[in-house]
């Protein structure tokens, strides 16, 4: 069986981090990668239009750079109220191999009050989970 990563991006920033690196995992594991994107309103006046739109871009981003360097990708939207749950449960119904979370440069408190994706599915997955720092700009 072939392996399947799901990278979880949050933001376009995020995703033109990751293109190298992803690229590189990628070959190294003669894996396919599924990029997926949760939607969730950043703001409590945002438009779900505009969260859709947002991670449309998030995935645009990703998906081009990783098929321009001949992974084999495919992008996914994700609608949920708990970002965690859902990257999780797409791993499984995709029967990927491993998770790669790009990070964010959120600080402790943002975490705190908005619940850290990253712990929730690293204490819940049953797979290799891998963190890519938001100041990391090597290669795996």
């Amino acid at each position: 069986m072939k392996s399947r990563i799901l990278v979880a991006v949050s933001s376009p920033w995020a995703s033109e981090k990751l293109v190298g690196p992803i690229a590189d995992l990628a070959a190294r594991l003669d894996a396919e990668v599924l990029v997926s994107h949760v939607a969730t309103l950043q703001e409590a006046d945002e438009h779900e239009a505009d969260a859709t739109q947002r991670g449309e871009q998030t995935l645009q981003l990703l998906t081009k750079g990783l098929h321009d360097a001949g992974v084999v990708t495919e992008g996914i939207m994700l609608f949920s109220d708990d970002t965690a749950k859902a990257i999780l449960n797409t791993a499984h119904a995709r029967n990927c191999t491993m998770i790669v979370l790009g990070l964010t440069g959120k600080g402790v408190l943002k975490r705190l009050i908005a619940g850290d994706v990253p712990t929730n599915i690293i204490r819940s997955a049953d797979m290799p989970v891998m963190l890519c720092p938001a100041n990391w700009d090597g290669t795996i």
